[in-house]
């Protein structure tokens, strides 16, 4: 059976939505930008696909339409939704697709447009409701299917005990180490400027250079009228844009490898514990490559709250320093469908950076859903 093997890693700077550089570019245009970028570094005749998440554009397949935007004509595409781990299952199914030896190179990843997504009025009991937005899973008492501060954010503090004070601090961390790697350089080499109407957009512009603990703490709750309430819009991911591609290839074709996927894992659970789900998905997914969380050298655990991240390093009890070294969903920003593929490609290049190694992407998913990617990155 072939190795699967990641042989370009790339990604669109994360703007901050409605109001950031890439407001006025839409979902198209980003992932045309980034597919057209990563089938400039290959041999476009070895592509049998391409594997897009997306989760706000109400339909049709994106996947498609860029690789027509891209020249890839011949191509075909396939769109992908596990919520917000649509661009970490994309890489997983181009995996699957080479390692059953179906497919050479499948160029795949995620893309958001919180900024230009469609925004419908629908009817709903004789009213007209405006936005609408696809709920994850039909409602249930702890778990609101629209309210994710609660479904996910909430309910992970309440479970895994966790205070507003460690919340706060695991944001003001992830700032922290986001504005370091940028000012470091060190996810130059990941990113891909656009040209945008706004100008040519290089550096991430989510993470906040002038937040503290005082500024986390002043926050007001997003739910006031619940006792205890500990989600604020400081210790929540934002609303972000964005996309990224990974190029994977069969190890057969002789390219030149930056990683190579392990394994992978999704799991269920009930949508109140879904921001707990990071953990068993890890397990799955190490479980199946024969590894230990003591084999890991990096973790990537997406901040859709901090309190996600938190119980994650908690329950399996992690070195914090192994974890999202260069932020996460909190300071560079949660492209929702763009996510998964964007700590992939983070984490290629990081690991690449400090001589090899082993890195886990791990993440939860609207509806009560994880999933997680194990790859294996060597010495340059």
């Amino acid at each position: 059976m072939p190795e699967a093997v990641i042989v370009e890693a790339l990604r669109t700077p994360i703007g901050t939505a409605f109001k950031g550089t890439l407001r006025d570019t839409d979902a198209f245009e980003l992932a045309r930008h980034v597919l057209a970028a990563a089938a400039e570094r290959v041999d476009t005749a070895l592509v049998d696909d391409v594997v897009l998440g997306e989760g706000l554009y109400g339909g049709g397949v994106i996947a498609r339409h860029a690789a027509l935007s891209a020249g890839l004509t011949a191509v075909p595409g396939l769109a992908d939704n596990r919520h917000c781990a649509a661009g970490l299952s994309a890489v997983q199914i181009a995996a699957a697709g080479i390692r059953a030896g179906m497919d050479r190179l499948v160029l795949a990843g995620g893309v958001n447009s919180a900024s230009t997504s469609p925004r419908s009025r629908v009817l709903r009991d004789g009213e007209w409701v405006d936005p609408w937005t696809s709920p994850t899973h039909p409602d249930q008492a702890d778990a609101p299917g629209l309210d994710t501060s609660i479904t996910v954010g909430w309910n992970t503090a309440v479970k895994a005990g966790i205070n507003r004070a460690d919340q706060d601090a695991w944001a003001l961390r992830s700032h922290r180490n986001a504005v370091r790697a940028i000012d470091e350089g060190r996810l130059r080499d990941e990113i891909v400027p656009i040209k945008t109407p706004h100008g040519v957009f290089s550096v991430d512009e989510h993470p906040r250079r002038d937040t503290s603990l005082e500024k986390l703490a002043a926050l007001k709750p997003l739910h006031p009228e619940i006792e205890g309430f500990s989600i604020t819009a400081g210790n929540a991911s934002g609303a972000n844009d964005a996309a990224a591609v990974l190029a994977v290839a069969s190890d057969a074709l002789g390219l030149p490898a930056l990683a190579v996927v392990r394994s992978w894992a999704s799991v269920g659970v009930n949508p109140a514990e879904t921001g707990l789900a990071p953990s068993p998905a890890i397990r799955k997914a190490l479980s199946r490559a024969g590894l230990s969380v003591r084999d890991v050298d990096l973790f990537e655990i997406n901040e859709a709250f901090a309190s996600v991240a938190v119980a994650a390093v908690a329950a399996l009890d992690l070195d914090p320093d192994r974890v999202n070294v260069s932020g996460s969903g909190c300071s560079l920003g949660h492209p929702v469908a763009a996510s998964g593929a964007r700590m992939l490609v983070t984490l290629v290049h990081e690991l690449r950076r400090r001589g090899g190694g082993i890195g886990v992407a791990a993440m939860c998913a609207g509806g009560g859903m994880g999933s997680a990617t194990v790859i294996e990155v060597a010495a340059p």
